[in-house]
């Protein structure tokens, strides 16, 4: 099974069942810190991943647990992460909001708003430097755009034509805040033109339109051709953080957008893989469930590791 349509659907279905498994987890106490889902929004990573060689960059944000599963993500050491175990991706330091693995080409979630995108400038500098054909795309929310850095991140990168694809999710909420408060634009793919810089908006929730779209911003900058925005309209299902009251919005509106759902959307559009994406959707859910118990029983880091990987080590100058 190695169709578009059952590999996008394998990676959505992955991604879901992650989530909702750190969802379950995260309300029954099994889980600390905070987390934040992208139950919604599978689409976006999956169709932009899709598109990417294994030495391609992504970095992220603190909702970020799709697109570093879609990059090639392992399910085992990022649940080992949110459980503050060994074996996570950080030696279970860092939880949800900072995993990296830069053997994927994911250089990292972050949990300061907007703080990726200049970091993937430096990944698509590198490339270019090499000439390798490398790209690098920079994920981040609607509540980013107003952020000085992501200006002038467009700025740079349209300076230098670096090989970059900007993804913005705009989910409709920044936090709590509705977009219509906090950003004057209606689109925020008209904000790449004042850069000279293309840009598409696109329907977030169907995977084949995302990966399209990528794909023909991957290639324009493999071919050296510069930097490109993709604004793709989606929603997340749940609160801006497990436990959000959600006074912010109305459950008709929620409900709207579930109809919406990425998974069905797909399946709609590929009527005869019904068979194989249930089989994908079982696996899935396997995958998740197999994570889960092995990040149950690894080991808690010593408390001797506490300051493992802060210093230098011993003779490096």
């Amino acid at each position: 099974m190695t169709d578009t349509e059952t590999r996008l659907y394998r990676t959505m279905a992955r991604i879901r069942h992650f989530e909702l498994a750190a969802s379950r987890l995260m309300a029954s106490g099994k889980l600390a810190g905070s987390l934040h889902v992208s139950i919604g929004q599978e689409a976006v990573a999956a169709g932009v991943c899709d598109t990417l060689r294994t030495s391609d960059y992504i970095t992220t944000t603190h909702r970020g647990h799709g697109h570093c599963i879609a990059k090639g993500g392992g399910l085992e050491p990022m649940m080992a992460e949110l459980f503050g175990r060994e074996g996570g991706y950080c030696g279970g330091r860092s939880g949800s909001m900072h995993i990296a693995d830069p053997r994927a080409g994911i250089l990292g979630a972050n949990a300061i708003v907007g703080a990726g995108i200049p970091i993937a400038l430096g990944g698509a500098f590198a490339a270019m430097r090499r000439g390798d054909h490398g790209v690098a795309v920079a994920f981040f929310g609607e509540g980013a755009v107003a952020q000085g850095v992501f200006h002038e991140s467009l700025n740079l990168a349209a300076l230098w034509r670096l090989p970059v694809v900007f993804v913005c999710e705009n989910n409709l909420y920044a936090e709590l805040t509705p977009v219509g408060v906090h950003l004057a634009a209606e689109r925020v793919a008209d904000l790449a033109s004042a850069y000279r810089i293309p840009a598409s908006q696109v329907d977030g929730n169907d995977a084949l339109a995302v990966r399209a779209e990528a794909a023909k911003a991957v290639q324009r900058a493999r071919d050296g051709d510069g930097p490109t925005l993709l604004e793709c309209m989606t929603y997340r299902w749940h609160g801006h953080f497990e436990g959000d009251p959600q006074r912010y919005r109305d459950a008709e509106e929620v409900q709207r957008w579930k109809d919406a759902d990425p998974l069905v959307k797909l399946a709609a559009a590929a009527p005869d893989r019904a068979d194989a994406f249930a089989r994908v959707e079982a696996e899935a859910e396997r995958e998740v469930a197999e994570a889960v118990e092995a990040a149950q029983r690894a080991p808690e880091p010593p408390p001797s590791s506490v300051l493992a990987d802060v210093y230098a080590a011993e003779g490096v100058r």
